[in-house]
């Protein structure tokens, strides 16, 4: 299932609104900045807080926070005051509301849900539980990132907030539990292996993941070395590689092949597409050889796409005749992946295929859209397109990873759409590659997300 929205869903609450972190250091922030308090004024707070929206009353609030045995009096309740009206200074007077009845004088904390970090954690840890396994990854991201450190720091010697802190470190342990299932089950070994790295063996044993972690500990050291890889942590986190071997032979990630404005697929006497193209490779791996096959499923895939024009056969004198836009993707399903069919270059009535950086990089914009649509988070192996018979003679084999690498993580970053990328080159193509300048450009473009 696709997430229902993007990972920028779970905003944090207005620049406008208050907003209280416990999940480490107390900060109450108030109109984007952060309003310092004093410990005891902190403390009546956090009481606060932890009784969600219920009030407290002013003898509960005493005896709680000060814990000296005194009877609550006038100059208690005096004591009490002096900390709400910090309080209320720092965030406004609407904050806290008075409440008095005959019983006496109690005070609630007029913040939702999304104004207080720990309770904004443990509903997204709740919504998580519920949730597929997209969605929750999503979430417990996002959970994961509002923990900076232990929850309720300035109280935690206080009776009221042991309970507290006890079910927040047990959600914690819940979420990265739940995340490292997620991660499992959306197939991302790296991410599910850093999650594993942060949890306690016997966390593991008791959520029946002890097993799966050390069969994919296994998996991961019997894998390959790819000649550059770069873990990226998110929100949203996802993986880049520049892969040397077979792209066909990545069977667990869903593949890009670079086709012409024309979708042309006839090799014979290599006049239209040369037999020993990724293209002609494509009919016969995985559709059998069998061209007509092939060109049945991107008719249907293309059933909708306005053509952008249409060649006569006098001029044109082989291989198909519709031209359609550049960046059209043909996206066809193979089992359980996809092969998403590209064009980025155009098919000259001379039939020769020429494309540009430029044309490959706008229709890569129209590449990463169709795999937020269809590809399900699931990684994507992308071939070297440009290096062979389209013709971008301006540039170099270092120049098309770049391109294709600095346009997936600017597409990944602001629309999650994939866990992991794997530009995937021949290997003879790989010694054309100067991997030391796709790393530094890589390591920039991360850095300036």
């Amino acid at each position: 299932m696709v997430p229902a929205t993007d990972p920028d869903r779970f905003r944090r609450a207005s620049a406008a609104l208050p907003t209280l972190n416990a999940l480490g250091r107390t900060e109450l922030i108030a109109n984007g900045a952060v309003r310092p308090l004093p410990p005891k004024a902190r403390a009546v707070l956090l009481r606060l807080a932890t009784r969600a929206d219920e009030p407290v009353a002013t003898d509960l609030l005493h005896r709680d926070v000060w814990r000296d045995g005194r009877q609550v009096g006038r100059p208690e309740r005096t004591e009490i005051q002096k900390r709400i009206t910090l309080i209320r200074k720092a965030a406004g007077k609407s904050i806290i509301e008075t409440i008095t009845s005959g019983s006496g004088t109690a005070y609630r904390l007029c913040l939702g849900v999304d104004q207080i970090d720990f309770r904004r954690f443990r509903r997204m840890v709740e919504q998580a539980q519920r949730s597929d396994a997209a969605t929750a990854v999503t979430l417990l991201e996002e959970a994961m990132f509002l923990w900076r450190g232990n929850p309720l720091q300035d109280v935690e010697r206080l009776p009221f907030a042991g309970p507290v802190i006890s079910e927040l470190h047990r959600l914690h342990r819940l979420a990265e539990c739940e995340l490292l299932r997620a991660s499992l089950a959306m197939g991302d070994d790296d991410k599910a292996l850093a999650v594993s790295a942060r949890c306690d063996a016997e966390v593991l044993r008791e959520a029946g993941l002890a097993e799966a972690v050390s069969a994919l500990k296994e998996k991961v050291r019997r894998r390959p070395r790819e000649p550059l890889r770069r873990r990226i942590e998110g929100p949203p986190a996802f993986t880049v590689s520049v892969v040397a071997g077979d792209i066909f032979a990545h069977q667990d990630a869903h593949l890009v092949v670079g086709f012409t404005d024309t979708f042309d697929t006839d090799t014979r006497a290599d006049r239209v597409i040369n037999g020993r193209s990724l293209q002609a490779e494509t009919t016969r791996r995985l559709f059998g050889g069998d061209r007509d096959l092939i060109d049945r499923r991107l008719r249907t895939a293309l059933k909708d796409v306005k053509p952008a024009g249409r060649e006569t056969r006098a001029g044109k004198r082989h291989g198909k005749l519709v031209r359609f836009p550049l960046g059209t993707v043909a996206p066809l399903r193979l089992g359980e992946r996809l092969l998403f069919a590209l064009a980025y270059s155009h098919m000259g009535n001379d039939l020769i295929a020429r494309s540009s950086l430029s044309d490959l990089t706008s229709s890569l914009e129209r590449l990463w859209e169709a795999v937020h649509l269809y590809g399900q988070l699931q990684p994507v192996a992308v071939p070297l397109m440009g290096s062979g018979l389209s013709r971008i003679p301006a540039a170099t084999p270092t120049a098309l990873a770049v391109a294709v690498i600095n346009s997936f993580i600017s597409h990944n970053t602001s629309t999650w759409m994939s866990t992991e990328l794997r530009v995937v080159v021949r290997p003879q193509e790989l010694a054309g590659i100067d991997l030391n300048e796709v790393a530094d450009r890589l390591d920039l473009a991360v850095t300036s997300r």
